[in-house]
């Protein structure tokens, strides 16, 4: 069976790849650039988050963003099938648009304003939902088989690209407003919402089905409580540092699951699944998506990593002041933006002529070496070796991300796309949180357990009164960047961060080459617009 494309859908094609691209710029820009803001934001509505009562705040902000994206990919997906996925995709681009509108003008101050800004955050979760669920899928349908890894390449370009321009604009907008970080994304949202009501083309065929209500709820309502139990075992809890001997994050682990694996039961019985579990049946499918999460719980905290790394130790010890530690840490990282540039697009185009197996496979193992690499890096580096380092990881995500993604999407039936994007985009999605909330537990518990005597044997050194150095060993952050030179907590700080970051980058390599044995598996090239399944794929 071979593919004809008309002259129609030729011009069409690139509406829809500029569309899908304006959206994943503008939904992954807003990742970052309030990473990179959040301290400036905190101050400019008057709220320490580092305070024991207020640092949820700090984490839904920081995570609730990517917790309600991940609950709800699979649901919005699923809806696109069947009211179409154009104009799910347009209800997206106007409900973050909107959303960032709130933002910008958050009226509250303190913990009212920290609740608000929460607030409109979801809400623009849930537009930027609309957004990831369809845009995969918008362009697997605008594009014929031979040009979709192409398309991806160009496609996530964006997504990549706007995660480390937000890093940037967030320490040049922060440094003159805050409310800048949130009003930058209007325009380009009003642009966007209008350019897609205007162009887009509903070319799949919506088919209408009964809701599955059950399983909606029960997925939403399990994989919500197990997120929100993973950001609340890294909060403090009485003494502790963390909170994972919190009873109700316990019990909120153990619920959610148990409602996953009731999820699983009644998807299997159901006669129109919101999670089709039998695409799973499909090796490709079944590969790429194992593959894809365990590459995002390898990298889905190493941005976070490397800009505590970089504002925290690197740039003090290198004479920055602490103010402008956010903008040049993004400009630091930046290498690796350079690195998927040049081959997203380009292992896209190739895995078009010859598969995504060995594009995806080699991007692991590149990503691999690139944590490995990290982890032999002393605290205070030579910035080439990083800077090469950078390149590497960006070289590897390039050659993995969009062969991968094209492969997952060329599996699936035409009619089920909009649930596949979905699905694949959770999967990622959790396992982005769970990184974090691992990389988060393994810092915060070895800073705990190694600051205060690294500290005290510090400041002893330095001529202070041992008695002075145990108070000044455990005074709050805030006290203790009084006494503390730029250059010398920083580099009291090094030891203990980094002991914990180096398990950290081992643990993400060993996930790394278990991805790249997943991706192996996944088997020859196939497409089920053009042939139907071998047995060996299913």
């Amino acid at each position: 069976m071979t593919e004809t494309t008309s002259p129609r859908m030729a011009g069409y094609k690139w509406i829809a790849l500029s569309n899908t691209t304006l959206g994943m710029l503008m939904a992954s820009i807003d990742v970052n650039i309030v990473l990179i803001s959040l301290p400036a934001i905190f101050r400019g509505i008057n709220i320490n988050p580092l305070a024991p009562n207020e640092a949820s705040y700090l984490l839904w902000m920081l995570m609730g963003y990517s917790m309600v994206t991940a609950t709800l990919l699979v649901s919005f997906g699923r809806l696109s099938d069947m009211f179409g996925r154009v104009r799910l995709y347009n209800l997206g681009f106007a409900v973050f648009s909107f959303a960032s509108i709130l933002l910008s003008v958050t009226p509250g101050h303190g913990n009212t304003g920290a609740l608000e800004l929460i607030i409109f955050r979801l809400l623009q979760a849930v537009g930027g939902g609309f957004l990831f669920s369809n845009s995969t899928a918008i362009l697997t349908d605008a594009f014929p088989s031979s040009e979709r890894g192409m398309a991806m390449g160009l496609n996530q370009i964006a997504f990549i690209g706007g995660s480390l321009l937000g890093l940037i604009l967030g320490g040049i907008l922060s440094a003159i407003n805050w409310r800048l970080v949130f009003l930058v994304s209007v325009p380009v949202g009003i642009t966007g919402t209008i350019w897609a009501y205007l162009k887009l083309k509903e070319i799949s065929a919506p088919h209408r089905q009964r809701i599955d209500f059950i399983g909606n709820t029960t997925f939403g309502a399990g994989l919500t409580i197990f997120l929100a139990a993973l950001i609340y075992g890294i909060m403090p809890y009485g003494s502790s540092p963390m909170g994972w001997t919190n009873p109700w994050v316990k019990a909120g682990l153990a619920v959610g699951v148990i409602l996953l694996i009731a999820f699983v039961f009644i998807e299997t019985r159901v006669k129109y699944p919101m999670f089709r579990l039998s695409l799973f049946r499909i090796r490709m499918f079944a590969a790429g998506n194992v593959s894809g999460f365990l590459s995002s719980v390898a990298r889905g905290g190493l941005t976070f990593m490397l800009i505590i790394w970089l504002q925290g130790i690197w740039l003090p010890l290198h004479g920055y002041n602490f103010v402008d530690t956010p903008l040049w840490a993004g400009i630091y990282m930046m290498p690796m933006m350079g690195g998927f540039f040049l081959m997203g697009p380009l292992s896209g185009w190739l895995s078009d002529r010859f598969g995504a197996r060995g594009f995806s496979t080699g991007g692991m193992l590149l990503q691999m070496a690139g944590f490995l690499l990290l982890a032999s890096l002393p605290a205070n580096f030579s910035y080439v070796p990083f800077m090469l380092i950078l390149v590497l990881f960006g070289l590897g995500m390039g050659m993995f991300a969009s062969p991968n993604t094209t492969s997952i999407m060329n599996s699936v039936p035409a009619e089920h796309r909009g649930v596949a994007s979905g699905m694949r985009s959770t999967i990622q999605n959790s396992g982005a949180l769970l990184s974090m909330s691992v990389f988060f537990s393994l810092v915060i518990i070895g800073l705990a357990s190694k600051l205060p005597p690294v500290l005290y044997s510090g400041l002893v050194a330095q001529g202070l009164p041992a008695a002075a150095a145990i108070q000044a060993a455990h005074l709050p952050s805030a006290a203790r960047n009084l006494i503390l030179s730029k250059e010398f907590f920083p580099s009291l700080m090094a030891p203990a961060f980094m002991g914990s970051l180096r398990i950290t980058l081992y643990g993400s390599a060993a996930m790394s080459l278990i991805a790249a044995i997943a991706s192996m598996l996944r088997g020859e090239r196939y497409i089920h617009d053009l042939e139907e399944a071998p047995s060996s794929q299913e």
